[in-house]
């Protein structure tokens, strides 16, 4: 009894749900009707039509086209109401086991993604103690290199002052040699007119001329240079186109000797 006074109820509630929705439909047909219906065509009549089973209203327009409004008096099979239920716990059941199964899953992909992450973290934060120690030791190599090159300029200062002293120096002993060449070149000067004397001055008698120590015939200087005597000084020398010979003065000093004036 206690069954079927729950389907009475809600047989019940069914019917006046449908009621509603009839009276609810039926006043917005009318309403659209009256909106969009032109003002010639006559308004719909509207009635309950014995004609047709289950029909609660019958709707027919101007152009004779009927709209029937149909209610199932029939109730709900209890039955079938709880196997839907059952089926939609089963359902239900399946899809929150699936949903724990994906949950779990996904905290155990999560887990790895976040080991994988502190083990990335870390190599990032060697990297950047690493990084951090040579950007250290470039800045103290930065501060040695500046001391370095500060010492360098010091030197380079200290070189173009040597260098400045040295052409200064340069400069006055080009000077001095340039005196001493002066006065060399004064002094060759007045000593050719008494070579060319002693030359041609007859030699005395029994005076031997100089040749080479050796005993050979030179023909000029260098022979007589080349063979150990280098002071400067007359010599006979004894040319292939003049085999007698004859005297000559050497300069046996100016530029390695062995020449024949």
């Amino acid at each position: 009894p206690q069954r079927m006074s729950c389907g009475y109820i809600l047989c019940t509630v069914l019917l006046s749900v449908a009621v509603l929705l009839a009276v609810t439909v039926t006043g917005a047909i009318l309403f659209m009707n009256h909106y969009h219906t032109p003002v010639t065509e006559s308004p719909p009549v509207i009635s309950t039509n014995p004609e047709e089973a289950n029909a609660l209203v019958t709707i027919e327009k101007a152009d004779s086209s009927r709209i029937n409004i149909f209610i199932d008096p029939n109730c709900p099979d209890a039955a079938g109401t709880l196997g839907r239920l059952e089926g939609l716990q089963t359902s239900l059941l399946r899809a929150v086991t699936d949903h724990d199964a994906e949950a779990k899953a996904a905290k155990s992909q999560q887990k790895t993604l976040l080991v994988s992450v502190a083990d990335e973290v870390a190599k990032l934060l060697t990297h950047a103690t690493q990084l951090r120690a040579d950007c250290d030791g470039l800045k103290k190599g930065h501060s040695a290199m500046g001391q370095e090159l500060s010492a360098l300029q010091g030197e380079q200062g200290r070189l173009i002052q040597l260098l400045s002293e040295s052409q200064t120096n340069m400069a006055r002993l080009v000077s001095s040699v340039s005196d001493v060449l002066d006065t060399l070149q004064k002094e060759r000067g007045g000593a050719r007119p008494r070579l060319k004397a002693d030359l041609q001055r007859a030699p005395a008698r029994g005076a031997r001329p100089r040749g080479c120590s050796n005993g050979s015939r030179p023909r000029d200087c260098f022979d007589i240079y080349a063979s150990g005597q280098q002071e400067d000084g007359i010599y006979s020398i004894f040319p292939t186109h003049y085999p007698a010979g004859f005297q000559v003065y050497c300069d046996m000093t100016t530029d390695g000797g062995g020449w024949t004036v």
